[in-house]
């Protein structure tokens, strides 16, 4: 990063996790908000920064150096095309983004010759878990994952639990054994199956978002989790995000793949 401070625009900047990286963020060392972008009225008189009804119109009052969109998939592959044309960096920590959507995003980013970070966790923790998970992966027989998120989440199983899923089929390089089960006394009583494993996605309230791998071999079980008990665990993975994406070009999909684990 060649400068020391970092100004970030918010989408969806009057949601509930809008609000809450538009607070928490200027915390951060190196870090302020200048601006954000919501279609919906103000609750607040007295917002900080200006906000604008789109991205495009608020370009045209205030340029970032990074977007950051924890919006709808919908929106955000919107969003990303409206800054990415700018050439603004943007982070993306959104749930329902498709393989179809990544290809354009990165596309659009060698383009413009920026960087875009497609995270499905942010949480710096959730990261964490993943990288230990690959390692784990080598040494065990078997492996199931399970996800945990609050009852307004509308996809399952979570972009989390499906990146852990992957990174640990490509770290191991050959599937888990297969389990025995014949008889389905409940049809998907197993869960949900992703490459090679199977993945349990329950959704209830009291919960913000939890994930958990369960390894298993010849006489040892290791349990791996990471727990989310409220939205502002998400805030250092986007400001160290924001501070490394800016020297980057194309699509980065995963915060793991920014950090630096040595």
């Amino acid at each position: 990063m060649t400068q020391d401070m970092v100004r970030l625009a918010i989408c969806g900047v009057r949601g509930r996790m809008g609000n809450e990286l538009a607070t928490g963020l200027p915390k951060f060392p190196g870090i302020s908000v200048v601006g954000g972008c919501d279609p919906r009225p103000a609750t607040n008189d007295a917002e900080l920064f200006p906000v604008a009804r789109s991205l495009s119109e608020l370009f045209d009052i205030v340029r970032p150096d990074v977007v950051v969109d924890f919006t709808v998939a919908e929106s955000a592959c919107a969003n990303a095309e409206c800054s990415l044309e700018a050439r603004i960096p943007i982070l993306i920590g959104t749930s329902g983004i498709t393989e179809t959507d990544l290809e354009r995003i990165d596309q659009r980013a060698r383009q413009a010759g920026v960087g875009a970070l497609v995270a499905p966790n942010f949480a710096v923790g959730a990261n964490l878990l993943l990288q230990f998970a690959r390692v784990a992966a080598k040494f065990f027989d078997s492996a199931e994952v399970i996800e945990i998120h609050h009852d307004g989440k509308v996809d399952a199983p979570s972009g989390t639990a499906m990146m852990i899923a992957r990174a640990m089929r490509e770290a191991r390089g050959h599937p888990f054994a297969a389990d025995n089960v014949t008889q389905h006394n409940v049809e998907g009583a197993r869960g949900a199956q992703f490459q090679d494993m199977h993945i349990h996605s329950l959704r209830m309230a009291g919960v913000v978002a939890t994930h958990e791998v369960i390894l298993g071999g010849p006489g040892q079980t290791l349990t791996l989790r990471h727990d989310s008990s409220g939205r502002e665990s998400f805030l250092p993975g986007v400001a160290y995000a924001a501070t490394h994406i800016q020297d980057k070009v194309g699509l980065i999909y995963g915060l793991d793949r920014l950090m630096d684990f040595s």
